[in-house]
């Protein structure tokens, strides 16, 4: 089987590769998964996600972890938890420019789950990109985005959504009814205390599905991976 890989660009500036990863570099490496944490104070909020996330062409809506910020946008907003971590089972999708996985097997990362809500009062299309979530360590030194690892298995026992659209889901655009929710989530290198900043994208689909470039928003903040 051939392995697509991608090779990563470092970003501006005359550190080298080595001392640019110092920041991403994984912490020992976990046998087994946590588990997903829970937090008392966020019942209520968690079931009213749930129960808001009857949309027809997206998967259950899922609330493992504990919140750690949450994105506010103009009629959106995206809840974001740090569910557990897990100790990675097969390399990451990207290579250094020297060609090490950046991701290797036996490294230890980090799933966040996003909850993401139609808060405009009215139905919103969405194209196929729905809201995008990039998530970035405050030391990341690619131009690139973060690496992740491709496990549906691991997923599913994170109980965190690798794609929101449920089986099904195959022509935009995708009515996203008020007040209503979907979830997904990401795993990346795991850097405890890691600075890290989440921004999300949203632009609306017009009647065919097509992009809405001139309504496009993004929203970006601040948090610390625990």
């Amino acid at each position: 089987m051939v392995r697509n890989t991608r090779v990563l660009l470092a970003s501006l500036g005359g550190l080298t590769l080595a001392a640019l990863m110092v920041g991403c570099a994984p912490s020992s490496p976990s046998e087994k998964p946590s588990a997903p944490v829970s937090q008392e104070a966020d019942d209520d909020e968690k079931t009213a996600a749930s129960e808001g996330g009857d949309v027809a062409w997206a998967k259950p809506v899922t609330t493992p972890g504990d919140k750690i910020t949450t994105i506010t946008g103009d009629g959106f907003e995206v809840a974001v938890y740090q569910v557990g971590t897990a100790t990675a089972q097969k390399t990451g999708q990207f290579v250094t420019p020297e060609g090490n996985p950046v991701i290797a097997i036996g490294d230890e990362i980090v799933f966040v789950n996003y909850v993401v809500t139609n808060t405009s009062g009215a139905d919103i299309p969405l194209s196929f990109n729905l809201v995008g979530v990039d998530a970035r360590y405050a030391d990341w030194p690619y131009l690139q985005g973060m690496d992740s690892i491709v496990d549906s298995a691991l997923f599913e026992k994170m109980q965190v959504n690798s794609s929101a659209f449920a089986l099904g889901a195959t022509e935009a655009p995708f009515v996203w009814p008020a007040g209503s929710s979907f979830s997904y989530g990401q795993n990346f290198l795991y850097e405890k205390g890691g600075a890290i900043t989440f921004s999300a994208t949203l632009t609306p689909a017009d009647e065919n599905g097509d992009l809405v470039h001139d309504k496009r928003q993004e929203v970006k903040v601040d948090a610390t991976i625990s």
